[in-house]
């Protein structure tokens, strides 16, 4: 009997209007999708790719242990998507890069060695998403998606109600359960296989530009992007389906769902992100430069005081010049972290809270996956710092392994003379990890399953009780 339904719905669906202006809908907007991302890809990539090899031209160019020491690795660059067309993920807000350059002097014949920088990162932490449209499949899935699926099951049952034939249904002995999955699976199929039909599109349109390179690992992405969409959708309709069920008229099943749509994908997200950050002020820049100025002095200050007792004795004078070059580095790090950690307090602040809306789970874990937006940033800055510190044991191992040197880091009179190899220089190299990003998901994920249970479940339990 259910496969009965399944037709019958799937035949409703298939001749109605709505069904042919949501799949031109969808085609258009995919194809928009791919012919952009053909477009701006390319240049994006040959962007990244002049930074790094001119960041790594730098590196490459010193030879003596205390320039690599002191100058760094130069800047560090985030590796762009090859999926962003998915979800763009506001990397607008977001640095694509690492400062790891040479701090500012103690004395004018002391300077601390380089430190991380973050340059721009969250300008502005209460909107965090961007302040135009983007045409991504996240904003087909997060709001085209639920759209459809709402108009798709707003007079499911209310509909048959009114008609009458839902009555005439139930008399032939159908368990109401089997009504209601045959109708949830009816409206699932109608609207899926246009929603996979232009994807398919899309990543034929995409996949003709020789820029465009996926991998196994892309592909993988790819296939679990499509379940969330499925699972995000299956949500909208339980909702659909609820209202549906305990609405008489359909007409005011259509109200309540697009309140409830506009609620929930419209509104909610920017504004409980709006108010959740202002629980939340971290460092501004200028009290951020204040500090460092501040740090500066104080430390130009001690070490001028203690210089006085070094004359006359350069090996004193070497070993309190590494004291205070190390101290000096360590505090420019401990501000610039302290900062950074307060703006990512403030996101993750927002970005909890706006967990309600079904679009922002949906969003976050679209950004997961795909390589973008603020956990794709997190990661990222992992990267950064493994590689620092890998970095800085490299030069204290270059050094140790020099007899002849005094193993005194931070000064070039105590530090190894012998030449380095360019070759030996550890590189940068911004990876993505599948099973770290399952872990950053799970959270959202489990919402999103939790929602979808939970609707279920309460459409069923109105639906069993309404007098047809």
């Amino acid at each position: 009997m259910i496969w009965h339904i399944i037709k019958r719905e799937l035949y409703d669906n298939l001749n109605s209007l709505r069904f042919a202006l949501a799949t031109a809908l969808l085609f258009v907007l995919m194809l928009i999708n791919a012919v952009i991302h053909i477009q701006e890809h390319p240049v994006r990539m040959q962007k990244y790719h002049d930074a790094t090899t001119e960041s790594l031209s730098t590196l490459r160019s010193r030879t003596d242990l205390f320039s690599i020491a002191q100058e760094g690795p130069g800047n560090l660059y985030k590796k762009p998507s090859p999926l962003y067309f998915c979800a763009e993920g506001g990397d607008i807000f977001l640095s694509d890069f690492v400062y790891g350059r040479p701090t500012i002097q103690i004395t004018n014949n002391l300077s601390r060695f380089w430190s991380l920088h973050y340059p721009g990162a969250f300008p502005n932490s209460s909107n965090i998403r961007p302040a135009t449209i983007k045409v991504d499949w996240g904003f087909v899935i997060g709001y085209i998606l639920s759209l459809i699926a709402v108009l798709f099951t707003f007079d499911s049952i209310s509909g048959e109600r009114e008609r009458g034939t839902l009555r005439l249904m139930l008399s032939n002995s159908v368990p109401r359960h089997t009504v209601l999955i045959g109708k949830f699976l009816g409206a699932l199929v109608s609207i899926s296989v246009p929603f996979a039909l232009a994807i398919l599109m899309n990543l034929l349109v995409i996949s003709t530009s020789s820029n465009v390179h996926f991998g196994t690992d892309t592909w993988i992405r790819l296939l679990i992007i499509f379940f969330l969409a499925i699972l995000y959708l299956c949500l909208f309709l339980a909702l659909g389906l609820l209202v549906s069920s305990f609405v008489q008229n359909s007409g005011a099943s259509l109200v309540i769902l697009l309140l409830t749509w506009c609620t929930f994908v419209v509104f909610i997200p920017s504004t409980l992100a709006s108010i959740a950050s202002g629980f939340s002020n971290p460092m501004t820049y200028d009290e951020f430069y204040k500090r460092r100025i501040q740090n500066q002095k104080e430390l130009r200050d001690e070490y001028v005081a203690l210089l006085q007792e070094t004359r006359g004795l350069p090996d004193k004078k070497i070993q309190l010049d590494s004291e205070y070059v190390t101290k000096g580095t360590e505090q420019e790090e401990r501000l610039t972290h302290e900062h950074l950690t307060q703006q990512i307090a403030q996101i993750q602040l927002a970005r909890s809270v706006t967990r309600i809306s079904p679009v922002t789970l949906i969003q976050h874990l679209l950004e997961v996956f795909v390589g973008t937006g603020f956990e794709r940033h997190q990661q990222f800055l992992e990267n950064v710092h493994r590689y620092a510190r890998e970095y800085r044991e490299f030069v204290t191992d270059m050094d140790r392994a020099d007899s002849d040197s005094l193993h005194i880091i931070g000064v070039r009179e105590g530090m190894s003379k012998k030449p380095i190899s360019s070759e030996s220089i550890p590189t940068f190299e911004d990876t993505l990890s599948l099973s770290r990003d399952f872990n950053a998901a799970a959270i959202n994920l489990l919402l999103l399953v939790l929602f979808f249970v939970v609707l279920s479940f309460a459409a069923y339990l109105v639906f069993v009780r309404i007098e047809v």
